[in-house]
């Protein structure tokens, strides 16, 4: 399948399926974006076009290819301690609030996880912290609507490639172990972390509450109304003086009666008002 043989029609439907599935808005000239995706899919499938995958994925008994067409339509680009700064804000402006107002043990969301780079970047910066002295602790809750990606993530288990990306060779020979040509996080830094499929469109109420939310270079794939609804339940999980991080480009204006922007080394981050 290339992007000229997809139907306007077929890709309208589709694009209503994804958004009303998971919440991704595709644009209206992203032909070669589902091809290239799902053209592999596709084919294993014996589908003929576009639209009768649509079809298929709306009949009964067509969990399972939804679930694959949502698995390769979902972004999964990750990297370790991807843009520094919030590691660098967690580990000296949040933590020592936290040890300040005498919380021992936070917990700490990281929503769209992918295959758990993020979560294992703040256990990593925890670790770092407790070096000094600290005794804070965190349970780190990473979740993410790809089941592939939280079963790579709880494997813990990373090519030679992947743990290069942002990841220094100090702290790589620190808190991995090398097995074959593969590196696996050490159990001291994956013993704080657990991992869930979640969809964000989902009830967040058996997630619990949280000190600390990140979730970032997610919001911008979904619709307008859909982050206002994921941004106004993910506060209500918050827990008083809590803070939601999300990505650089992300703002969070309309919710300013509730979010505090705070600036600090050389980012933004958002305190919970008043609660």
């Amino acid at each position: 399948m290339s992007s000229r043989e997809i139907i306007p029609e077929h890709y309208q439907a589709f694009r209503a399926f994804l958004e009303q599935s998971c919440g991704i808005v595709l644009g209206e000239n992203k032909q070669y974006l589902v091809s290239s995706r799902l053209g592999q899919l596709m084919e294993r499938e014996g589908l003929k076009d576009l639209g009768e995958l649509v079809y298929r994925v709306q009949q009964p008994g067509g969990q399972r290819l939804r679930g694959m067409v949502i698995e390769a339509m979902t972004t999964n680009e990750t990297q370790w301690f991807r843009d520094t700064y919030p590691f660098t804000i967690l580990q000296e402006t949040l933590l020592p609030e936290y040890q300040r107002r005498g919380v021992q043990q936070m917990r700490i969301w990281s929503a769209a996880c992918s295959s758990g780079q993020e979560p294992y970047s703040l256990s990593i910066a925890l670790e770092e912290y407790r070096a000094r002295g600290a005794r804070l602790e965190a349970e780190i809750v990473g979740t993410d609507i790809s089941p592939a990606m939280i079963t790579q993530a709880r494997e813990a288990r990373y090519s030679a490639s992947t743990v290069n990306r942002g990841l220094s060779p100090e702290r790589r020979d620190r808190y991995f172990v090398r097995e074959g040509a593969d590196w696996v996080v050490r159990p001291e830094i994956r013993r704080r972390t657990q991992f869930t499929v979640h969809n964000l469109l989902d009830s967040y109420s058996n997630l619990g509450r949280f000190d600390l939310i990140f979730c970032r270079n997610v919001l911008i794939y979904f619709s307008a109304e859909s982050r206002e609804s994921i941004l106004t339940r993910m506060i209500q999980q918050m827990r008083p003086g809590g803070y939601l991080i999300v990505g650089a480009s992300e703002s969070l204006a309309r919710h300013a009666r509730d979010l505090e922007m705070v600036r600090s080394h050389g980012g933004v981050i958002y305190r919970l008002r008043g609660k």
